[in-house]
C-alpha cells in the first residue's frame, strides 16, 4: 500500500490557528509542504485547496509540474471547513462543481469533498440527506464528464450507516468516500466497523489517530485530539488491512488536526512518526 500526507496537518502554518492554539513560528506555502513530503519519501499528497494562494492557470500549472517532477500521487481536497453545509450553501455547491476543473488541472484523479461538518451534526439528518442527494447526483455526473472521482469525507457529520445510505442513494461510481479513520470515533461510531461497511466505496483516506484530551469539554470536536499514528485509540493496522482486502487503490494519507496537548506544536515530528508507522503498516498488510 502507498503512504502519503494531507496538507491539513500544517493548518497552523497555513494561517488557520484554532482558538486554543498558539501561532506558529513561520508560515508555509504549498510548495514548502511538498518539499517536506518529498523529504519523507512518501507516495502521495492530499492538498487542501483552502490554503492555495490562487486558483488560476499559472498556479495550477506550477503545482502540477512540481507534483509530476516528484512523482507524487495527488488528491485535490475541497470543502474545509463546512463544505456544502448539509445542503444549505448553494454557492458552495457551485464552487465545488467548478473545483472539479481545478482537480483536472493538477492531474488529480480524486477530489475530496465535504457535504457537511461537526457544526450541523446535531440537527435532523433526514432533511439534510434530501437536499444533499440530488446535489451529489449532479456533482457525480459532472465529475464523470471530467473523469474525476469524488470522495466525500465523513467529516464528524454522519455515522457510517448514514454514509452508506447516502452513497447508495446517489448510486454512482463517481462518488465514494474519503475515509477519515478518526472522525467516526468522534461520532462515537466504531471506525473498524465503519470501514467494514464502506471499504469498497473508499477512494481516499485521512489516517488519523486520536485520544481524549484532559480538560477539554467532551462536547468539543477536538475532545478526541490527534496523536501520531500508533499512539492513540484507533486501530489503523486493522483499518489498513480492511482497505487492502477491499482492493483500495489510493494512498494512506496521514492527517492531524488539533494535536493532543502531549504533542502540542509538534506537527513536523508527529507527521514524521505517523509516516514511519504507516510505512510499517503498509509493509505488513497482505
Amino acid at each position: 500500500m502507498k503512504v502519503g500526507i494531507d496538507s491539513y496537518c500544517f493548518h497552523r502554518y497555513f494561517g488557520e490557528v484554532y482558538g486554543h492554539q498558539t501561532p506558529p513560528p513561520y508560515q508555509m506555502t504549498v510548495f514548502d509542504f511538498i518539499d517536506f513530503a518529498q523529504g519523507l519519501n512518501v507516495d502521495g499528497v492530499s492538498l487542501e485547496s483552502c490554503f492555495f494562494p490562487a486558483y488560476d492557470n499559472a498556479f495550477f500549472g506550477d503545482l502540477k509540474a512540481r507534483l509530476d517532477e516528484g512523482g507524487l500521487d495527488r488528491v485535490y481536497a475541497w470543502g474545509h471547513p463546512d463544505g456544502l453545509e448539509a445542503g444549505r450553501n448553494e454557492a458552495a455547491f457551485q464552487d465545488m462543481l467548478k473545483s472539479i476543473e481545478y482537480a483536472v488541472q493538477i492531474g488529480a484523479p480524486v477530489m475530496r469533498i465535504c457535504a457537511s461538518s461537526f457544526s450541523f451534526r446535531l440537527e435532523p439528518h433526514a432533511p439534510q440527506m434530501e437536499k444533499l442527494v440530488p446535489w451529489l447526483k449532479e456533482a457525480a455526473k459532472v465529475a464523470e464528464s471530467y473523469g474525476v472521482k469524488l470522495a466525500a469525507e465523513n467529516h464528524i457529520d454522519y455515522t457510517s450507516s448514514e454514509w452508506l445510505e447516502l452513497l447508495n442513494r446517489v448510486d454512482s461510481p463517481y462518488l465514494g468516500l474519503n475515509l477519515d479513520t478518526g472522525n467516526f470515533l468522534r461520532m462515537l461510531d466504531d471506525p473498524v466497523e465503519g470501514a467494514r461497511k464502506l471499504a469498497d466505496r473508499v477512494y481516499a483516506t485521512h489516517i488519523k489517530d486520536l485520544k481524549p484530551a484532559r480538560g477539554v469539554n467532551a462536547g468539543e470536536w477536538y475532545f478526541f485530539s490527534s496523536t501520531p499514528v500508533g499512539d492513540g485509540l484507533v486501530d489503523n493496522q486493522k483499518l489498513a488491512q480492511i482497505l487492502h482486502d477491499a482492493g483500495y487503490q489510493g494512498f494512506l494519507a496521514v492527517e492531524t488536526d488539533s494535536l493532543h496537548p502531549d504533542y502540542e506544536n509538534q506537527e513536523h515530528w508527529a507527521v514524521e512518526k505517523s509516516v514511519w508507522e504507516l510505512k510499517r503498516i503498509a509493509r505488513s498488510v497482505k
